[in-house]
């Protein structure tokens, strides 16, 4: 057989049975329970069960028996008598039996069976086991015990702490037992009070409810599964098998019923489709024949209500009568191709409906159908938008109406009131101005009724169903205002009969009144402009909408400026009333309009200007600003700046030409120094132009290349090099008084300095200053040179300024009057002593000079020493230092 293969892969050799028994009694013990308790699940079916497994198979009837039942075949006649070889025989057809099955059976002969050998006889109930309850099961292209562990994993893989991976040690805890029931019968465990620590009661739960539910038998031992390290695994399985059968047995149960009752029915269903094609078609031709006149019917609807409601039944047909007849239309032609099918197959003649109940007929009558359907749906669509227009326009009739009707509502009675005739000469000049403010009314209201009349007539022409309800309302409006209209000059003849009251608070409330009233409607067309919808796709249509709002806003002013002027009427009419006592009631005559309503309309008009609008605004204001800040820095800066960068030049041609004496050069820089201390209140302007421009948060100026902070340098640069040059100046003065150095010498020393500072800067570098005193006539080494410029340059910044130039050059052409003249100075004061005390420093010299020396002078130490005593030789040393001593 096909499964041979396959079987032996799970069969295991009988020398490996032999030493699992050996290697672990427990199991054997399970195996017995297990296999007698599964041997039972089956002989009960035919009244009987085993009590000990080993000695209730040893004649062989009971072991032919439950073959028979677990294979549904029947065996060979089993022998009756009680001898060993009717008992031999017997278990040889039971064995012969199971081989033919294509099992192997390995070590296991009829002897030991009947001489009770519990290991061969446990063996080969397990090897029944694999053939008859194991083999079988496929899941998934695995079969047998992978199937069956395969089966068990899909089962219970939705289940927390259960991971299915043998048929040993994953059963010990219970709860995959009790995952496989209740994935198949949730009813019967409540799987989320289960405790994975809990072992036992998941064990005996499992079993408990098997038994008593699923007719599956106590087969193992709760004890004997926690008790044991690695419970048998043959043991499992065969429990495990159970379940499996008992889930699936059912459903192959109800599959084989169901072939069974469609074998026994099948000429019944051909003839239950012959009778169901008849009435099935005879019906849908009906239905077709009903529904037909229905969509051909083109009488409209004389309302809305009355065609969305045909349109509402066509789509109720739509959508509830019609898919089912197309349903049933289908499954017609199918019954009547399977009926013919069925019917050729069983060789009977194939099926003629009545006449007129062919297919083909049927498809006629529905291709009929589904073209009045198409005509009606299309005349519904016109019929529906004709009333949408009409009704459009009849509610736009309405409400003019309804406008025209309220304003007009007392109109007549007040046109036909005769209280001019006993009113005061000022009560008929208010009468008078109130009937003309009336006719500037009747005047405005000429355009709605034309409108009015217009509608009307329109939809007279589009056949509107309520015709003639319109045209009497059309009528009497019409009527109406032409009885207005007489009623209007025959009072206005009778009020001109009368004298005009020249009364200001008449004017006045008659030009509030012809003023207020088209400015009235001036703001109920903005508020409703301003209300209006609007769609854009494009920033140009955006754009014109914000030009066009703009010159909306643009009349704002001009229309406030009427709103003031309008309220300034109604003021002055107060004003006059309370001046002179007037008993007017409060109210204008004229119009119902008062300046509460106007400016709360104004107000609204106001609130009405989108936000968005006004954001652009502020930020348009807000940049307008910015670039006003932008120029009025760069308008300072590029003035200043430039002022900055002359008056640098200015000053450094000034300490390098040689104009005048040096006293005139000094005069003139500290002027220059005036002039530009003077201009500090524009550098303090700039800087509080450019704190605006921070605090604007303006990072760029493309209106100046200058910022603040060239400014700022530049100024300071400017400060420094005045103070500088000033200081250059009085230092030369203070060197030629003390060197004895002429003018003509500073000149010839500013010619030299001049000529060799090429790059004009006032400064010489190393090499201009080497190359002068060569032209001078020294004779330099580099050691010499370096020892000029440590004196020229003491910062060795390898530069050379003019005042060190003209020191240099001053101490070499000028008497000394250095540390000698010093020391016989102080040789005099000092007498014949090699010291001198401070008291006769104090005494000789002014005391502020005296005690800088003092603070200059080193305690003399010579063998002469008198307390107070100061060597005056470290004062020349200090001052001068040790090359002039």
């Amino acid at each position: 057989m096909e499964h041979c293969d396959g079987e032996n892969e799970y069969m295991q050799p009988e020398d490996d049975w032999d030493r699992d028994m050996l290697l672990d009694p427990a199991w054997e013990k399970q195996q017995r329970k297990t296999f007698t308790a599964w041997c039972n699940s089956h002989l009960r079916k035919a009244g009987t069960q085993i009590e000990n497994i080993e000695e209730d198979f040893r004649d062989g009837l009971k072991l032919m028996l439950l073959l028979e039942v677990i294979s549904g075949e029947r065996l060979a006649k089993p022998e009756r008598g009680k001898m060993r070889v009717h008992k031999i025989s017997n278990v040889n057809k039971a064995l012969d039996f199971i081989a033919s099955k294509g099992v192997k059976l390995v070590s296991i002969g009829a002897e030991e069976i009947v001489d009770g050998n519990a290991k061969m006889t446990l063996g080969m109930i397990w090897t029944i086991i694999l053939r008859f309850a194991i083999q079988d099961i496929s899941v998934e292209e695995t079969s047998a015990k992978e199937g069956l562990l395969l089966w068990c994993q899909r089962k219970t893989a939705p289940y927390k702490n259960v991971n299915i991976q043998n048929f040993h040690i994953s059963w010990k805890d219970g709860l995959g037992f009790c995952a496989l029931i209740h994935r198949h019968r949730p009813e019967l465990i409540d799987y989320g009070k289960l405790r994975k620590d809990d072992p036992m009661t998941n064990l005996n739960t499992a079993f408990d409810v098997a038994e008593k539910y699923l007719d599956i038998p106590k087969m193992l031992d709760a004890e004997d599964i926690i008790s044991t390290l690695r419970p048998d695994e043959k043991a499992v399985m065969t429990y495990v098998s159970c379940y499996y059968h008992a889930f699936s047995g059912k459903q192959k149960a109800e599959t084989a019923a169901n072939r069974i009752c469609k074998v026994l029915a099948v000429n019944q269903e051909n003839e239950q489709l012959m009778e169901d094609y008849e009435k099935l078609a005879s019906d849908l031709l009906e239905w077709i024949r009903r529904t037909i006149p229905w969509l051909e019917n083109r009488l409209p609807e004389n309302t809305m209500q009355g065609m969305q409601q045909k349109l509402e039944d066509f789509r109720d047909y739509r959508r509830l009568h019609k898919p089912p007849k197309v349903q049933e239309k289908c499954q017609l032609e199918i019954n009547f191709n399977t009926l013919q099918t069925k019917l050729r197959l069983s060789n009977r003649p194939a099926f003629m409906p009545s006449e007129g109940r062919m297919v083909s007929d049927i498809n006629n009558a529905w291709g009929n159908l589904e073209g009045a359907e198409k005509g009606y749906e299309e005349w519904l669509l016109n019929e529906i938008r004709r009333l949408e227009r009409l009704d459009h326009l009849a509610e736009k009739f309405r409400q003019k109406a309804a406008i025209h009707e309220a304003w007009t509502e007392g109109k007549e009675e007040l046109l036909q009131k005769r209280d001019y005739e006993t009113a005061s000469l000022s009560e008929i000049k208010a009468l008078l101005k109130k009937h003309e403010a009336f006719e500037s009314d009747l005047a405005a209201h000429q355009d709605r009724v034309e409108q009015i009349a217009a509608i009307a007539q329109e939809l007279n022409e589009l056949d509107y169903y309520d015709s003639p309800s319109v045209n009497a309302r059309c009528q009497r409006i019409c009527d109406q205002w032409d009885a207005l209209g007489a009623m209007t000059m025959k009072r206005t003849e009778a009020l001109q009969r009368t004298e005009k009251l020249l009364e200001t608070i008449d004017q006045l409330y008659l030009e509030f009144a012809k003023r207020a009233a088209p400015f009235n409607n001036w703001m109920e067309g903005a508020m409703e402009d301003l209300q209006d919808t609007f769609i854009v796709h494009t920033i140009e249509e955006i754009q014109g909408l914000s030009t066009a709002h703009e010159q909306f806003k643009a009349t704002l002013p001009e229309a406030d400026k009427e709103r003031q002027s309008i309220l300034g009427i109604h003021n002055e009419i107060a004003k006059i009333v309370q001046t002179y006592h007037v008993n007017m009631a409060g109210t204008n005559p004229y119009t119902t309009i008062n300046p509460q309503e106007i400016n709360a309309k104004w107000d609204k008009v106001r609130q009405l200007v989108p936000q968005r609008d006004q954001a652009l605004i502020e930020e348009h204001a807000r940049q307008q600003n910015n670039e006003r800040l932008r120029r009025q820095f760069a308008t300072q800066a590029n003035v200043i700046g430039p002022w900055i960068q002359n008056k640098m030049e200015e000053i450094g041609r000034i300490s390098i030409e040689m104009h005048g004496t040096l006293e005139d050069q000094l005069t003139h820089l500290r002027q220059y120094e005036k002039s530009i201390i003077n201009y500090k209140p524009k550098i303090d302007q700039l800087e509080g132009d450019h704190q605006l421009i921070q605090e604007a948060l303006i990072f760029d100026n493309k209106h100046t290349n200058y910022t603040m902070e060239h400014i700022r340098v530049g100024w300071e640069q400017l400060l420094t090099t005045i103070a500088r040059t000033i200081n250059e100046i009085e230092n030369q003065i203070l060197t030629r008084d003390a060197k004895g150095i002429s003018q003509d010498q500073l000149n010839e020393f500013r010619a030299s300095f001049n000529h060799f500072d090429r790059k004009r800067t006032g400064i010489m570098d190393a090499e201009d200053f080497k190359t002068c005193l060569i032209s001078m006539g020294y004779n330099l080494g580099e050691n010499e040179f370096s020892r000029i410029m440590s004196v020229v340059d003491p910062n060795r910044m390898g530069i050379v300024t003019f005042q060190a130039f003209i020191d240099f050059m001053s101490r070499e052409t000028a008497d000394t009057d250095t540390a000698d003249q010093v020391m016989a100075s102080f040789k005099v004061l000092a007498g014949d002593k090699n010291y001198i005390l401070a008291d006769e420093l104090r005494r000789e010299l002014p005391p502020d000079q005296a005690d800088y020396c003092i603070a200059r002078m080193a305690p003399y130490t010579g063998p002469d020493a008198v307390p107070g005593a100061l060597d005056y030789m470290s004062f020349s040393t200090a001052l001068y230092g040790e090359s002039d001593l």
